[in-house]
């Protein structure tokens, strides 16, 4: 049964309910405060700046690898002899190349203001991948971590049958 008041339920005795969003004007554009974007701003800054000290790191550590020359001896074992090593070496590489992908879309989102993939989309993937690449370096370094401790404790002239000679002591590699 209908109300006697046509005003009570908000209509004007056409039968139905207007919705109360009919009377809210909604704005076309999204409002932005200055102070929220400058806090954006400062926010994809700082991680840029974490971006840039990750493949500064990753980028030296894969550098310093390849260019040591210890055990250059064509009997001595050298660092890619060991598959923990490689390990070690492939990890900071891929980690290089990630934060250089994830620096330039950093900069793409402070110059640009706006993500390279949806908002949401983009969260997840660099949440995701810094995840998993932080796995990737932590079971890296913990594998060569392993292997220097025991290369250290271990005699590696009998281990590798391969020892420099000098004329007053016998030098592992």
């Amino acid at each position: 049964m209908r109300s006697p008041h046509s005003l009570r339920n908000g209509g004007g005795g056409g039968g139905g309910t207007p919705s109360p969003h009919a009377r809210i004007p909604t704005p076309h554009h999204h409002f932005h405060s200055t102070v929220s974007v400058q806090k954006l701003k400062r926010f994809n800054s700082l991680i840029l700046v974490f971006r840039l000290s990750t493949f500064c790191f990753s980028l030296a550590s894969a550098v310093f690898m390849i260019t040591n020359s210890r055990g250059s001896g064509s009997d001595s074992p050298r660092w890619y002899d060991f598959d923990a090593f490689r390990y070690v070496f492939a990890a900071n590489a891929i980690v290089a190349v990630y934060s250089l992908f994830e620096m330039i879309a950093s900069v793409w989102e402070i110059s640009r203001e706006v993500t390279l993939f949806p908002e949401i989309l983009q969260v997840w993937f660099d949440f995701g991948h810094d995840q998993a690449f932080a796995y990737l370096l932590l079971s890296a370094d913990s594998a060569g971590t392993a292997l220097a401790i025991t290369l250290k404790g271990t005699d590696t002239c009998k281990v590798f049958s391969r020892c420099v000679w000098s004329k007053s002591s016998r030098v592992e590699l």
